[in-house]
């Protein structure tokens, strides 16, 4: 069936035991899913690593020697070019290369990270995938969130940090309640808000990936070979990859938890084993 991957996600535990202790090597699985995934699908995998194009834009254009991420979609000397003539990158890139070239920022108050930031995740936005709508707008919400305890924290103007202008943002920016006036309507901000109040910033940053975690399993309760596992297990190597610099030692549990998860959930029900199927098709 197109759009289903049996045997690339029925390898998935497979991939994982053989790197053993140490975590997978994120930039040789991509490679595999351009040989694998559909044009369709390829496109919506790319969407996930577009964070590290916009940190090698955001360190061309302001000029500061880091070495160019290799897990980006577009290479250093496409950006380099198109950096001249912003051309063939994406609308929301070339938007803010024009922007940028001019000094006319696009968010009068945000700081040119924050507003690429802005532009990229009103780009995710439209996205067609359920999945991928779902994630980027949790992801997006934890980041204001966030933003928002710390600029309460330290007095500090929230709209100067806070992206967008959707309900939940405007909160973010205008209240000064506890959940900000959210709690009933969104019961995780209550979870999200005790998370917060923990003065070991480490410790939150794990428990809110925990959160995540959770959220990617919970989206894909019902999916089993789907391109939306694939895309929850590209978003899992990617926290544990952060842990690995952060925390070895948390970067570790987490890839033993990845492990686990793997040979738990890919328990398939029969009729959507590989088997059964192929005995179907004969």
């Amino acid at each position: 069936m197109a759009g289903n991957y049996y045997y690339l996600v029925a390898g998935l535990p497979d991939l994982v035991q053989d790197a053993k202790k140490q975590p997978i090597a994120l930039q040789e699985f991509k490679n595999e899913l351009l040989e694998q995934l559909s044009a369709r699908d390829i496109q919506l995998s790319k969407m996930l690593f577009l964070q590290f194009d916009n940190q090698n834009l955001l360190n061309q254009l302001l000029k500061t020697e880091k070495p160019h991420h290799p897990l980006a979609n577009f290479t250093a000397d496409e950006l380099e070019q198109n950096i001249k003539e912003p051309l063939a990158l994406l609308p929301y890139m070339n938007q803010f290369i024009t922007a940028f070239k001019a000094e006319t920022p696009l968010y009068e108050n945000l700081s040119w990270e924050d507003n690429l930031t802005s532009l990229y995740f009103e780009y995710l936005k439209k996205t067609t995938n359920p999945f991928l709508k779902k994630w980027f707008n949790l992801d997006f919400q934890l980041r204001n969130f966030r933003v928002a305890m710390n600029a309460r924290d330290y007095k500090l103007n929230p709209s100067s940090y806070i992206l967008g202008d959707d309900e939940v943002s405007v909160a973010f920016k205008k209240s000064t309640l506890r959940d900000f006036g959210l709690g009933n309507d969104y019961p995780l901000i209550n979870k999200v808000a005790t998370i917060l109040e923990n003065e070991n910033v480490l410790q939150q940053e794990l428990d809110l990936d925990r959160i995540r975690w959770e959220y990617l399993d919970e989206l894909n309760t019902f999916n089993y070979f789907s391109i939306e596992v694939v895309l929850a297990f590209i978003i899992k190597v990617m926290i544990i990859e952060r842990w690995i610099a952060l925390d070895p030692e948390a970067g570790h549990q987490i890839f033993n938890k990845l492990i686990k998860d793997l040979q738990k959930n890919y328990e398939f029900p029969k009729e959507f084993s590989i088997y059964e199927r192929r005995k179907e098709t004969n």
